[in-house]
């Protein structure tokens, strides 16, 4: 920090409880009140050098003027400021200093002392070295930007603050090598390094920077030490100076950090210590009362650049949870929202699994509150135009699942699973979540059917006609071999949705084997050409016959890869005739039941199903077993799932 001496005297004041007493061997004539502090000092000094004060004594009348009391209620500064002015009235040692220019510039000013009262007065004292050391100085500038709350109003009206701001705002926006002398941390390093950055050899400058350049974020940590008016105004300069979205977000997240405790409940390995110009140091939070909290989380959002990725979600829903804690303004929390809604594909699970902090709901977990950033992502979405810089990312990625709409459909289908299984979650509020997604943002609907089963064994209570209703989410022909197999056996599932399961799971193998035909006959055709264009290249010249079939060895070979692949397909249309049978059976037997009005527990018994649940293609793990081990009558599932792999085999 920056200083200059001022006086040669030594110091002559004493305190004594509230009052102070100067020590010069001379009776006091003059009593003067600060606050809660009184000074007994000497007319002619004090006189002599402020006008204010000259100009009461002289509105005294002489009788008043031997006792001399004068009470300065409004003096900026108070009594603090009160005692350098008068310790410099005395001519006594006292340091001009960042940290004490704006509180002496301002009583000099309230004291009127000016040069008419005295070469070298205060006024031209602390005026020289706030414009010469002060605003050349980063550090001395905040320094000073951080004194000026002592000093309100009386700074506003010197311009004072507008002229640290605009100092503070120049530095922050210009290269931090320029500015290696008056940064923190540029001390460490001043003899071997020169105010370009460049290091020093022999003094001369070899052009080479020093391992420990300064960082970009270095005025981050500084800023956070001003109060959220001050900091207010250079976060309001920094954007009137077209400074980058990224370094004032950065700024507004350093800031919060410090002042809102409830961020750290979340995420502590990562809020534990914060990063400060390459050095780890711990988390101090003041403490704040909750309205203070309040108006610092507000100022905050209202700052935060409208500009996708210059925070993280984390930090987004961090803000949040805190503004529905702290009670926020309901435009507070909207925007937080829509924020979240901007970038909401950049989300985790965990994230998303906000607390519910209502009276009136009682599910665990905030679903409003996701349903809104849902709708806002939505939104957002369906007014980005075609060719936007999203698509442009999905394509360079090279594949299509990587847009944003497909990433956020997994999202939900997995906050769908972890909200599935709370008993006070309405299927109503369930459905609409899950249907809130376009149908082409979910390439298989696994898990969105994972997320029913568990809701459905979650809530055994539902009616029949309530399961088929949850059970319309998910679209049948977009489940996995895995996922029809489980959802054929799933005693939870509706009677109509298992017949709909298998009736598509046969309509796929009936695809697939088409398929198999027509490559089969595509085959043959190749295979007859070659044979016909062969025996013609054959009449005329049979070197080029050997060369290009491989002699009556290669022919063998086809014809008999061929008689195989022939055989291979013809005992496949016998099994797939065999099980087109058995499946025909089934439907009969379950036409008979459904006609007779019984439910799917007896069907089950009478299809003899006891398989165990397979393996969940969505998370990797089981999906819940079925209840049910029964035997029956007819053909059986185990039957028809062991003919549907030996086919596909």
């Amino acid at each position: 920090m920056a200083s200059m001496k001022l006086g040669s005297k030594p110091d002559a004041f004493q305190r004594r409880g509230q009052a102070w007493f100067c020590t010069s061997g001379l009776p006091s004539d003059m009593v003067i009140e600060v606050g809660q502090m009184t000074f007994h000092l000497h007319k002619f000094p004090l006189v002599s050098r402020c006008g204010r004060l000259a100009r009461q004594v002289e509105e005294m009348s002489e009788e008043d003027q031997e006792g001399c009391e004068i009470q300065l209620v409004d003096m900026p500064g108070g009594a603090e400021a009160f005692e350098l002015a008068a310790k410099f009235c005395y001519r006594v040692k006292l340091a001009l200093t960042s940290a004490n220019v704006v509180t002496l510039r301002c009583a000099a000013e309230y004291l009127e002392m000016s040069e008419e009262f005295g070469e070298g007065n205060l006024i031209g004292k602390t005026e020289a070295f706030f414009q010469q050391v002060v605003l050349c100085s980063w550090r001395d500038s905040v320094f000073a930007l951080k004194s000026c709350m002592s000093s309100l109003p009386q700074v506003e009206k010197l311009d004072l603050v507008e002229k640290l701001v605009h100092s503070i705002c120049i530095k922050a926006s210009m290269d931090p090598s320029l500015l290696a002398w008056s940064i923190p941390g540029a001390h460490d390093h001043s003899s071997l390094q020169s105010p370009g950055g460049s290091v020093l050899w022999n003094g001369i400058s070899t052009g080479a920077h020093a391992a420990h350049a300064t960082q970009t974020d270095w005025w981050y940590d500084d800023l956070s030490t001003l109060s959220l008016p001050l900091f207010e105004r250079v976060i309001t300069g920094l954007e009137a100076r077209g400074i980058r979205p990224d370094s004032i977000a950065g700024a507004l997240v350093h800031y919060s950090k410090k002042s809102l405790p409830g961020l750290h409940r979340r995420h502590v390995d990562q809020d534990a210590h914060i990063t400060t110009r390459g050095v780890v140091v711990p988390v101090t939070v003041p403490p704040m009362e909750e309205d203070d909290q309040r108006i610092v989380l507000e100022t905050i959002e209202a700052h935060l650049p409208l500009v996708k990725g210059v925070v993280s979600t984390w930090f987004l829903f961090g803000l949040l949870r805190t503004a529905m804690i702290l009670n926020a303004s309901p435009r507070c929390k909207s925007n937080l929202e829509k924020r979240i809604g901007m970038q909401l594909e950049q989300a985790m699970l965990d994230e998303l699994l906000m607390p519910n902090y209502s009276y009136i709901e009682e599910t665990l977990y905030d679903i409003d509150v996701v349903q809104r950033i849902l709708d806002h992502f939505l939104l957002l979405d369906q007014n980005s135009p075609p060719g936007s810089d999203d698509e442009e990312e999905g394509l360079l990625l090279g594949s299509p699942s990587r847009s944003p709409i497909m990433m956020v459909a997994k999202l939900l289908d997995a906050y769908l699973a972890e909200v599935a299984p709370d008993v006070n979650l309405k299927p109503t509020k369930f459905q609409v979540l899950a249907e809130a997604l376009p149908d082409y943002s979910r390439i298989l609907d696994d898990g969105l059917y994972r997320a029913i089963d568990i809701f459905l064994k979650a809530h055994p209570w539902l009616s029949e006609a309530e399961r088929e209703q949850i059970c319309k989410i998910m679209d049948c022909q977009k489940l996995s071999l895995e996922a029809c197999t489980h959802a054929a056996q799933n005693e939870r599932l509706p009677l109509r949705v298992v017949v709909q399961v298998l009736l598509f799971e046969q309509l796929q193998l009936r695809t697939a084997i088409a398929g198999s035909f027509l490559v089969s006959d595509s085959l043959d055709l190749h295979s007859g050409c070659q044979v016909r264009s062969s025996m013609t290249l054959g009449e005329g010249r049979a070197p080029t016959q050997a060369g290009i079939c491989g002699g009556a060895d290669g022919w063998g070979n086809v014809a008999h890869e061929n008689q195989v692949l022939k055989g291979n397909m013809d005992r496949m249309l016998s099994r797939v005739s065999q099980l087109e049978h058995e499946c025909n059976t089934m439907r009969h037997e379950i036409e008979k039941l459904h006609r007779g009005k019984r439910r799917l527990n007896p069907l089950s018994k009478a299809l003899g199903c006891n398989l165990r649940s397979s393996i969940s293609p969505v998370t990797g793990g089981p999906f819940p077993a079925n209840q049910n081990h029964n035997g029956g009558v007819g053909l059986t599932k185990v039957q028809l799932h062991q003919r549907h792999t030996s086919l596909h085999v």
